[in-house]
This record gives C-alpha cells, structure tokens and sequence, in this order.
C-alpha cells in the first residue's frame, strides 16, 4: 500500500503547485503542459511492459528497482532548475511508477492464496489507489501553505526509503516458473500503442478535432493491433489473448474502463464547478471533494462483503446502478445548488464505481494464472488509463458542446475565449467588470453547469451500460480458485516463513 499510496498521490499532487511552479522556471505553455503529462503518458505506456518484466525478473525486484527509480527521481524533481530538467524528471518519476503499480497488485496475487483473503487486500488496494488521487490536492496545498514548490515531490523520499528498508524483509519473491525469452519487440510495440493513443485523446478532449490528434490515434491503433497480432505467436505473451477471452478477465478489463471513463471524464467539471462557480479556492475545494471519498470506505468493504453471499455480478451491477444515480443526481445540479446536494450526489456514484471496480480488480486478478499476475495486471491498469483519457474527451466534448451553443445564444458577441471555456469567461469578465462583466459571469456560469448537467447524463449512461455488461457477460463468473486451477508461481520464499508452506504472513493454503 505504500507505493500504491504515493504513485496514485502523484496523478494529481501538482495541482495547487503548477503556479509556483510557473512563477520560478517560467516554462512555456507548452512546457507546462508536459510537466503535467508527462508522468501519466509514461506510466500508462510502460505499464503492459513492467508487468511482464516483473513475472520474468521477480515482483519483489521490480518493486524495489522501482522505489530507487520513483527516489531518485522526486530528488531530481524537486530541485529541477528549469522546465526541461521537471519534465525530464517527471517521466523518470513515471517509470517508477509503472514499474511499482502492477507489482503492488501482482503481489497480492501471491501473498494471498486464498480467495476470501485477497478479496479484502484487494479492496484495501482499490480504496487506497482512490484515495491517493484524492488524497494529492489537498497534501500539496498543505505543503505549499509552508515550503516551497519541491517539497510536493520530496515527501515521495521517506516513504521509498522504507520501502526499501521493509520490503525485503516483508515481501517474498515471486517469478514466473518458466520465463522465456523477454520480447523487447513487445514492449516497444505496447509503449507505440499506447502513447499516441492516449495523447491524441487528450488533445481532442483540449481542443476539439485536428489533423495530428486523429492521426496519433490511428497511429497507436495501429500498433496496437500490430502488438495483439504477435502475441499469440510468443510463449509468453505480454498480453495473453486467451486470458482477455475469459469472460471473468476480459468482462471486468471492459468494466474497469467504463468505469475510468466517467469517473475521470466528470472530475473535471466537478473540480471548476466548486472552484469557478460555488466560489471554493483551490484548497477548499480539494479539502471538500475529500468528503464523498469518506462513503468509499464504507462502500467498499460493504461490496465485498456482499458478494460473498450473492453473485459478484449483481452486487457489482448495483454498485454501478448507484453511480448512475449519482451521476443522474449530479445532472440535476445549478448555478445556486446547496453544496451539500453536490457532495451527496458525489458520495454515491464514488460509493458505487468503488464498490463496483473493487469486485472486478478481484476477479480479474483471481482469473489470471499466478504466474501471470503481473502482466494480467498491467493490462487491467492499462484499460484504466486508456479508459480515463477516454472519459475526458468523450463527456468533455459533450460538456463543451452545451457550453459553446449557450453562450452563442446568451452572448454572442462576448470574444471567443469566453464562449469556448469557463476559465475564459472568467479572464474576459474580469477584464471587463461592471455591468458588463458581471453579465457575462451569470451566462458563462449558467452555461458551463447546464453542460456539466449534460455530462453527468453521459456518465450515467456509461454506468448504465456498464451495469448491463456486467450482469451478463460477469453472471456467474468464477476465479481460478473456484474453478480449481492448479497451484502456480508460488513464493520463492521470505525470511521466517517456509515457502512451500505459506502463501500469506500468518496463513496457509
């Protein structure tokens, strides 16, 4: 968990710094742009890689090559002198990352070999990854209220270093029993695929459709096909087709996309709504959307402890059809809302999608060969990410649609920044004032909530969707356990215990 805690902490942990930041290095748009990127594009396009890399090497090993990399980075990061040195060290920081995120999951499929055990580490793990990307905002604010911009990255240093000091005395080693030969082929192939395809999504999300946009997706489908064509002909594959074929796998890769896709596709308007219309600076804002990630520790336990009476399909098709009211309760939400209906309609889609995602990282991973963890948890992150880029352009795209065709009608003849963004209305109005600006503030935030309104509809019916996927293709759907695989990939063994013997801390097969 403590890895998981600080790589999912630093998806979002420069929000509050970005200006600091711009006031010292004064990087470019462009610069700053990448500053934010960077990290996310390089660990979602190494992840598919790490995965298999950990089942070869050891997942044990992965981990702590990955806590010196993520150390030596946030060092690099934190006194970074100009633009191009963040950016450098950011995408260091990403290769931390991937190789720390699916070791954290692929662990967990071998310390806990029985189902009812890792059913609740893999809720922990779930709760912790949302927490973390929630938790980011509001630990930077803090540090930023007392130290300057580098401290946001040099709190990641005591937490890798005892990483590095417990893990290997806590953590056994695991490896595939048969590795093969690494395909680096593969590998560049998936980082080919990914990044282009996620960072045209991005862009069409910014700024609508453009020639290299659409052609960096084609370019990372192309690849992508390309990568899923050669796996099949490898013995291990990085991507095993036979395992994205099982419904119990390849249903809850799909789930989790979906799920990515509306949770990360809506933050955004939630964010500029609390901010630019309810009035909240960046750090109250951060400190109330913390409120609703309180019903996330209730939840989650809550659904796996139902699905071990019922079906995991239907508690996960409930999870999903309590999101959907969320999301359909948000799309109700105006100008002059309460704030507490905003945070009840978030506390219940976050309750759902967390209830619902936990039950398939469960039975994703329980699918999966333990031999396969690693790489059987790269691609189910991978899903997550791609799904995530998709939700921000497909619900930003609808938000900025409705936004756009009000302010065309509420004011047409304000400049064009402020009929395209909120933000740019806000600059405009500012410049404005008076009457005048005070005018176009009313519209342009009438405008933004009725397409954020129009959004929340688009989230709701993913999740609906989702709900159907799940009840039909996941209906019944086991693990490896309760379709009685045979015993794989087994511990090399940890100081105090017998391998052969445990395969948790305190517990037997």
């Amino acid at each position: 968990m403590l890895p998981l805690l600080l790589v999912s902490m630093d998806v979002s942990v420069l929000y509050f710094a970005i200006p600091a930041i711009s006031a010292d290095l004064r990087p470019g748009s462009t610069q700053q742009l990448w500053i934010l990127d960077i990290y996310g594009f390089v660990l979602a396009g190494l992840l598919i890689t790490m995965g298999a890399l950990g089942d070869r090497i050891g997942r044990r090993r992965l981990l702590l090559i990955g806590a010196a990399v993520f150390g030596v980075a946030s060092v690099a990061a934190g006194y970074a002198h100009t633009p191009g040195a963040l950016i450098a060290a950011r995408a260091l920081l990403g290769v931390g990352g991937a190789c720390l995120m699916p070791s954290t999951l692929a662990l967990i499929r071998g310390l806990f070999l029985d189902a009812a055990q890792r059913a609740k580490a893999i809720t922990l793990w779930t709760t912790v990854m949302a927490g973390g990307v929630a938790f980011g905002p509001v630990v930077s604010g803090a540090l930023l209220e007392h130290f300057w911009w580098g401290a946001v990255f040099l709190i990641n240093l005591p937490a890798m270093a005892l990483l590095l000091v417990l893990a290997p005395l806590l953590l056994p080693e695991f490896r595939a029993p048969a590795t093969g030969r690494f395909d680096i082929l593969s590998a560049v192939l998936s980082l080919a695929a990914l990044l282009p395809l996620i960072q045209g999504i991005k862009e069409l999300a910014k700024n609508g459709y453009e020639p290299l946009s659409v052609l960096a997706i084609v370019v990372g489908l192309a690849f992508g096909a390309v990568f899923l064509v050669r796996q099949p002909r490898l013995d291990q594959p990085m991507a095993d087709p036979a395992l994205l074929r099982r419904a119990a796998y390849g249903g809850s890769v799909l789930v989790n996309l979906l799920a990515m896709a509306a949770t990360v596709g809506y933050a955004v308007f939630l964010t500029q709504y609390l901010q630019s219309v309810l009035g909240k600076s960046p750090f109250e804002a951060a400190l109330w959307s913390l409120v609703p990630s309180l019903g996330i520790v209730v939840a989650a336990p809550a659904g796996a402890a139902l699905a071990t009476r019922l079906d995991r399909a239907r508690v996960m098709c409930g999870g999903l059809l309590l999101s959907a009211a969320g999301f359909g309760w948000l799309s109700q939400v105006r100008t002059d809302s309460a704030l507490w209906t905003v945070l009840v309609g978030s506390a219940m889609y976050a309750a759902g999608l967390v209830t619902a995602m936990t039950l398939a990282n469960e039975l994703a991973l329980g699918a999966a060969p333990p031999e396969r963890a690693g790489s059987a948890a790269a691609v189910l992150e991978s899903g997550q990410e791609l799904g995530g880029a998709l939700g921000m352009a497909i619900l930003g795209s609808i938000g900025a649609a409705v936004y756009s065709a009000d302010m065309d009608s509420a004011a047409p003849d304000a400049p064009d920044a402020a009929r395209e963004t909120l933000g740019g209305a806000l600059a405009v109005a500012q410049r404005l004032g008076g009457a005048a600006g005070d005018s176009l503030l009313v519209s342009a935030r009438e405008a933004f909530t009725h397409g954020m309104g129009y959004a929340g509809v688009g989230a709701a019916v993913t999740m609906v969707g989702a709900a159907v996927l799940s009840g039909t293709v996941l209906r019944h759907a086991r693990t490896g356990e309760e379709t009685a695989e045979p015993r794989a990939g087994a511990p090399e063994g940890r100081p105090g215990a017998t391998a052969g013997r445990t395969g948790a801390p305190g517990g037997t097969r």
